[in-house]
């Protein structure tokens, strides 16, 4: 049985989990600008090592079994109409559509252009220069910060590499300070200057770049590790401003709808639900509007199903690999402090593949 258009916009991990959910439910159409899933949980080692390239693309050709996937830009949701509008001026009609347009990233986290051949190319220039620099600079001590200054270092020993942080420990944003504590010392250890309170801008100078407190670093290579922007300026010139926070969130209420609407959903990074834009965060806030997209699609007027509630996620496991072979484990604990686990968890549960082999199953593809 399938009841009802549902248009998927955005072929990320929220929405790729939510079109495979719902594709024997309903005639779904996953809209995406890219040709391939890409898998951004391993381009930060795709982006170092030229043997992991071709890792991040999984192709969408077995998503889904009787929907369909249409490579394309949207530019404006017609709520009268119920059409989601296309670049091109393609219409897709629906009965729901779902915004998971996800978040803009920094480099080398980002898919550029519109291709896999376009991204791969992308990722060798991050992978040559950062073969011939000299002194490789990354700004963010995040998880992103900590584990792009790991790979940088693991691949070029003979090279300097600094990582530099605003805040006064690593990690800062997990709430553990003994994690931050961990991966400083991992770094150290492997010879990374790591500089805490250094909020960094660059310099007058090409090459060079200045902390807030006037102190000058010389680097040939920089990346910024420092935080990501929701994709969605597309809503805001298609007339759908007043459906964003001042942070350029969609608005959603606690069944993960734009507030006022029964048959929008947004999912993922790019929604207010919760501030922790992690995957497992997207998978589960996938699963939910799901489940409500399927109640919404069978039953209407008074004997409509009530809607499931998201509970954000305040609290995960979080995993920060060092490189394939080390890492930390942040496991929280019920009414204490997140538990610090060492190499052997982070290793098993995601350092040595990156989740690749779970991905490529998602997708309809075997492990390997």
């Amino acid at each position: 049985m399938h009841d009802g258009d549902v248009v998927v916009i955005g072929g990320g991990y929220a929405g790729v989990r939510l079109a495979r959910r719902l594709d024997s439910a309903a005639r779904v159409t996953l809209l995406d600008r890219k040709d391939v899933f890409f898998h951004r949980i391993s381009s930060l080692r795709a982006g170092v090592r030229p043997e992991w390239s071709v890792t991040p693309f999984i192709p969408y050709d077995r998503l889904l079994h009787n929907g369909r996937v249409v490579v394309g830009k949207a530019v404006r949701i017609d709520t009268e109409e119920r059409q989601v509008v296309l670049g091109t001026g393609e219409r897709l009609p629906y009965d729901v559509v779902v915004i998971a347009s996800g978040a803009d990233y920094p480099e080398p986290a980002r898919f550029t252009g519109t291709t896999a051949d376009e991204a791969m190319k992308a990722l060798a220039g991050h992978q040559r220069k950062i073969a011939e620099a000299d002194h490789v600079l990354v700004v963010g001590g995040g998880p992103s910060g900590v584990e792009l200054s790991a790979e940088i270092r693991l691949a070029r020993p003979d090279a300097r590499v600094t990582l530099a942080h605003s805040g006064s420990v690593l990690l800062h944003n997990t709430g553990v300070e003994r994690a931050g504590r961990k991966a400083r010392a991992w770094l150290e250890a492997h010879d990374v200057d790591v500089r805490l309170d250094s909020f960094m801008s660059p310099g007058h100078d090409f090459g060079t770049y200045r902390d807030a407190h006037g102190n000058v670093i010389e680097a040939d290579l920089s990346f910024w590790a420092t935080g990501t922007t929701p994709n969605t300026l597309w809503l805001r010139l298609g007339g759908h401003g007043a459906w964003l926070n001042a942070s350029g969130h969609v608005r959603v209420d606690r069944a993960l709808r734009v507030d006022g609407y029964l048959d929008v959903f947004a999912v993922g990074d790019v929604n207010d639900a919760t501030e922790l834009k992690i995957t497992p965060t997207a998978l589960a806030q996938a699963d939910l509007a799901a489940w409500n997209i399927r109640a919404h699609l069978g039953s209407a007027g008074k004997h409509r199903k009530q809607p499931r509630l998201y509970r954000p996620m305040h609290r995960t496991p979080l995993i920060v690999p060092f490189g394939a072979a080390d890492g930390l484990t942040l496991l929280p604990v019920p009414g204490g402090e997140s538990a610090v686990l060492g190499g052997r968890t982070s290793v098993l549960a995601k350092a040595k593949t990156l989740m690749t082999p779970y991905m490529r199953r998602q997708l309809g593809y075997t492990a390997t």
